[in-house]
């Protein structure tokens, strides 16, 4: 079995204060619809001098650090971002140069956004089944500092930047399993980079969260056999604070199965759910989870997780 054996993370320390007076005049809005609505007081901000390797960096050198585990025991290292520091060479190739990774480990980026953590993970689990590997990392570092305007009232106040390094091996704290995914491609323009420039037409991509992603995880249970009742917790992808309240009342979650992780941080794309897990990994209660992320594309992709008490 290949499943999940640690994560660690790395937010910048950098913040910006989402309740600032003179930002809440600028876009007319008040503190309460901050807090109620986004939900993110503060967003954690790169350091002008570090790119997305370096975040990638310093998650897989605090993911080494707390597994006891050496760069070279690494055989592939799958890294998801739609910032890569530029074109060429993918990040992976940069972080594997960087971290002086074996020459044996395969080494490749994943063009995912909110969706890019269950995508990851199954991708790494099948690569690593189908070739008989031992030990594989999954990155995600999507610095949207780069492309928000910050002008720009729809995505201004809600994305941070943060990486997360995620090891999958053979004796897992949890297992992973089974999943499922969505594409609606013809309604991408919703959530797009242009010129450099992300542009958001919230009302879209709310609806179609809204729409799509808790009748997609209820199908996922059924299928696993899972009642929803034995679900500890739900890892959705934090897009905003209303919308994984929506998804969650849509889902008849209680109070107990939610999480929220974005009041400090913002909305770290393809890292918030590897955020939220990590603080899950090593709580013995946590035995049933839900893993879910939505957005650009427009594309949606669940899992569940289930603890193991003994590796097999």
């Amino acid at each position: 079995m290949i499943g999940i054996e640690c994560i660690a993370s790395y937010v910048p320390s950098g913040r910006i204060d989402n309740t600032d007076a003179d930002l809440l005049a600028k876009f007319e809005i008040n503190e309460d619809f901050v807090l109620s609505k986004i939900g993110v007081r503060q967003r954690a901000v790169k350091a002008s001098d570090e790119d997305t390797s370096d975040l990638a960096c310093r998650a897989l050198e605090a993911l080494l650090a707390r597994a006891s585990l050496s760069a070279a025991a690494i055989d592939v290292l799958i890294v998801v971002t739609q910032n890569p520091d530029r074109n060429l060479p993918h990040v992976a190739a940069l972080v594997h140069g960087k971290l002086q990774l074996a020459a044996h480990c395969a080494a490749f980026d994943v063009g995912l956004g909110c969706s890019g953590y269950v995508y990851g993970l199954s991708i790494l689990q099948g690569f690593m089944l189908a070739n008989g590997l031992q030990r594989g990392v999954l990155i995600t570092a999507d610095p949207y500092s780069k492309i928000v305007h910050p002008d720009d009232k729809n995505t201004a106040l809600l994305f941070g930047d943060a990486a997360t390094a995620t090891l999958m091996g053979p004796e897992p704290v949890l297992a992973v399993g089974p999943y499922a995914f969505g594409t609606e491609g013809a309604a991408h323009e919703a959530l797009a980079c242009h010129d450099g420039q992300l542009s958001m037409n919230g009302r879209q991509v709310f609806n179609f969260a809204a729409t799509r992603v808790a009748p997609h995880i209820l199908a996922l249970l059924e299928r696993a056999g899972w009642d929803k009742t034995a679900v500890d917790a739900y890892l959705l992808h934090q897009g905003s604070k209303y919308i994984v309240d929506t998804i969650c009342t849509r889902l008849g979650a209680t109070q107990d199965q939610k999480r929220l992780g974005l009041l400090n941080v913002g909305n770290t794309v393809s890292s918030s759910i590897p955020l939220l897990l990590e603080q899950e990994l090593n709580n013995p209660a946590a035995c049933k989870l839900v893993l879910s992320g939505f957005g650009v594309g427009l594309s949606w992709a669940s899992c569940l997780c289930e603890r193991k008490e003994t590796p097999e």
